[in-house]
């Protein structure tokens, strides 16, 4: 008995396949004659975007405006007890529930001031995180801050 085979899907086949690689190259020559140019290297795109991220730049900036608070309150100590007090303003608001970051501000402040400006203008990853929560806002003018964030916007 004769077994009925299912039909075969699809194009019926004809004995004429094409191997791999003819089918590549009739590909490459329709391309060809379509005025396509073949890549057979990777070439690296020159273009004017900045190889750095926004959040990056945003850290920088933020380094430059600490480098910059450092050099006040280097000519004029008492600039310290704005941080200060705007930490004082902090914990009224929060009291207890204080974020992390206001803890480790507390701590840095009660330092010797060699010691805070050199971790307001230290690249190090921790300085990098708290300098997004400082409590040196105030200390700059507002001629002084434009002037750094047209620095940075160019």
């Amino acid at each position: 008995m004769k077994r009925n085979r299912t039909p075969h899907r699809g194009r019926p086949p004809t004995g004429k396949a094409l191997t791999p690689a003819k089918r590549m190259q009739r590909l490459r020559e329709r391309k060809k004659a379509q005025g396509l140019k073949p890549v057979t290297r990777w070439v690296a795109v020159k273009t004017h975007v900045p190889t750095w991220s926004d959040h990056r730049l945003l850290d920088l900036r933020s380094l430059a405006m600490h480098a910059v608070i450092a050099k006040k309150v280097a000519r004029d100590p008492g600039l310290l007890k704005v941080a200060r007090s705007n930490l004082g303003r902090w914990q009224k608001r929060w009291g207890r529930q204080s974020p992390a970051w206001f803890g480790e501000w507390r701590e840095i402040l009660k330092r010797p001031w060699p010691e805070i400006a050199a971790f307001m203008t230290d690249t190090s990853e921790h300085a990098t995180r708290l300098r997004q929560s400082s409590p040196f806002a105030g200390v700059l003018t507002s001629q002084e801050r434009r002037r750094i964030y047209d620095a940075f916007r160019a």
